[in-house]
């Protein structure tokens, strides 16, 4: 039995050994790694499917917007300023636009290629990381440098959080790719120590301190002062707990630094404010910034646990490992890290990082599961850093053994909820066939039994005392998932909430008559513009609708009829006689009909 065991263990390490003394092979192997995790969590499908109310879509119509009008410093959206956001993701999704067409692939690729960019970096980090290791420790230790490279980048690309945003063209994923890049671009400015770059007597940081200067430059322009403030906090604290603020400070060169972060930063923020005044400055620092920090904004207020919550699910199902892997860091023992030489503090960084985002959104009164993406690079850092202790050792530490049966538990628990899915997530108004479609093609089964076999596997890897392996389950229980539940999902669950909506907007492409209204009541589904490329009139109620139609019905010059998209219940409330509409068609929960204004009597009590 020895004998077999020891043959693959010299194939991977004579494979490895053959890997090192081709650098050409090496970064074909890491780049054909890199791509196919990156296609698999972020390429697959991409464009595939319909864009998904209600955000994705003010940001597609936005950039669509900048492309036709030719106005890049104002984003617009279905007639309005829109100020939520920087111009940088509109600005990627109307280039993308310009070079392959208006389409859903173009609004996402920006997210996609911020997200594989952030992970191939990552890559690289935990790859040098090890190398210098290997040469402190005077060994060559090939399997701990790559295949811990190689997990990081998984682990950070297959997950959740990282798909959800890294799959949808709206600016959270931008955003984290600029500050997960800052951040690693940072460290390796840190870590390798390079000399200044000096040019007719001028001195400049080395190159992964400019880099990270225009990185975060980049991440001020996709979401405003956090992609300057949560970067430069962790820095800081990171900085000042090793006692090197003051040495950062002389290598960094930060005055120059953020001379370099506003001249690339500042034009639009100027222009836009130059063009917008008040409306801009209010709008965007005001609402979007200050009160989305200081005050519950649009009723996303949430428990002081949620953020636990959103990291277990959305770096799920690896989230299991952060606490041992944390633990792993043992930041508390400062005296130890003091001694390490500056390439051995990727771990410590990386819970300065994790820990650094996840205390600044729990601050924060407003809280979305996007708010805490920027952290899952770290996570997935420290997690396979964790799982680098196996190798060569096969002794699991006795934080890996119980957080190997927390896997398991955890799995279990998961399989179970896909199988009472239909229960516990209650009726979609918008789409009342949605979970009976999954129930009949039996995904929620098939997810379940996937993360069950998983759990099964795992516990048997562990009563065998073969930990390496449990990574991995992990990983080819994550793809399997992906591939024969969660995009079968994805598309019952596009057919049944997008599609009609991308229908009804087909048919009011083709039957708006000229200078013809489109109202939308009762519900704002921003997809409808898009689609349409028409104003649309959002009216929240029923009785508003009707006062609307009874104000335009009385105008001396008006259209011929108003085209209304209205949801059934709607419809219902607004008690229109039959013979005073034209229904158009329906869709879905939807309907679509025509009324004309001259059936409109003037006494608004009669219209219906």
């Amino acid at each position: 039995m020895r004998l077999k065991l020891s043959v693959p263990r010299q194939v991977i390490d004579n494979w490895f050994k053959n890997l090192e003394e081709s650098p050409a092979l090496t970064v074909t192997v890491s780049s054909l790694w890199l791509l196919v995790i990156g296609w698999i969590a972020f390429g697959w499908n991409l464009g595939n499917m319909g864009l998904i109310d209600e955000t994705e879509p003010l940001f597609a119509e936005a950039s669509r917007q900048m492309l036709i009008t030719g106005d890049w410093i104002t984003p617009f959206f279905n007639g309005e300023t829109r100020f939520d956001k920087p111009a940088l993701i509109y600005w990627c999704q109307a280039i993308a636009y310009h070079i392959i067409g208006v389409n859903e692939w173009a609004v996402r690729l920006p997210s996609a290629l911020a997200a594989m960019g952030v992970v191939a970096l990552a890559f690289y980090t935990v790859q040098w990381h090890f190398a210098k290791q290997d040469e402190l420790e005077q060994v060559k230790n090939l399997p701990r440098r790559y295949l811990t490279a190689a997990i990081a980048a998984a682990l950070m690309a297959l997950n959740p959080e990282m798909m959800v945003w890294g799959r949808i063209g709206v600016s959270d994923m931008l955003l984290t790719g600029c500050i997960g890049s800052s951040l690693l671009c940072f460290f390796l400015g840190y870590a390798q120590n390079h000399p200044p770059i000096i040019i007719a007597n001028f001195r400049l940081p080395n190159q992964w301190y400019l880099a990270c200067y225009v990185l975060m430059a980049g991440a001020i322009l996709t979401k405003g002062p956090v992609g300057i403030v949560l970067p430069g906090l962790i820095m800081i604290a990171f900085g000042l707990y090793l006692g090197k603020f003051w040495e950062l400070w002389r290598e960094m060169r930060p005055i120059l630094g953020i001379g370099i972060v506003l001249f690339l930063s500042v034009p639009w923020y100027a222009l836009v404010t130059w063009r917008n005044g008040w409306n801009f400055i209010n709008a965007f620092f005001g609402y979007h910034n200050i009160e989305r920090f200081t005050e519950v904004v649009n009723g996303h207020s949430a428990p002081w646990y949620f953020y636990f919550l959103v990291v277990l699910l959305g770096f799920a199902p690896y989230s299991v490992y952060i606490p041992a892997a944390l633990a792993r860091v043992k930041f508390w023992q400062r005296s130890h890290w003091l001694k390490q030489e500056r390439s051995q503090h990727l771990g410590l960084f990386a819970c300065f990082w994790f820990l650094g985002v996840f205390g600044f959104f729990s601050i924060a009164v407003t809280k979305l599961p996007s708010y805490v993406l920027p952290l899952m690079p770290a996570a997935a850092i420290l997690v396979a850093l964790f799982w680098s202790d196996l190798f060569p050792s096969s002794q699991p530490l006795k934080s890996l053994r119980i957080s190997a049966w927390v896997n398991v538990a955890f799995l279990t628990v998961v399989a179970i909820a896909l199988y009472n899915l239909t229960q516990i997530a209650g009726p979609d108004p918008a789409a009342p066939e949605l979970y009976v479609q999954m129930e009949k093609s039996g995904i929620l089964k098939f997810g379940g039994i996937i993360w069950l076999l998983s759990a099964i596997i795992t516990a048997s890897l562990i009563l065998s005392y073969r930990y390496r392996q449990i990574i991995t389950i992990n990983l080819v229980g994550f793809i399997a998932f992906i591939a024969i539940a969660l995009m079968p999902a994805v598309s019952i669950m596009d057919q049944q909430r997008q599609l009609p909506l991308r229908e009804l907007s087909t048919l009011i492409v083709e039957s708006k008559q000229p200078n013809e209204e489109v109202i939308m009541v009762g519900f704002k589904k921003p997809t409808v513009t898009f689609y349409t490329q028409q104003l649309i009139n959002y009216i929240p109620s029923s009785p508003q609708v009707l006062e609307y139609i009874q104000k335009q019905a009385s105008q001396q010059t008006r259209p011929q009829s108003l085209l209304i998209l209205v949801e059934q219940e709607k419809l219902r409330e607004m008690e229109l006689p039959p013979d005073n509409y034209k229904s158009l068609h329906s869709k879905g929960a939807y309907h679509l009909i025509r009324f004309p204004l001259n059936t409109v009597k003037k006494d608004k009590s009669n219209i219906s």
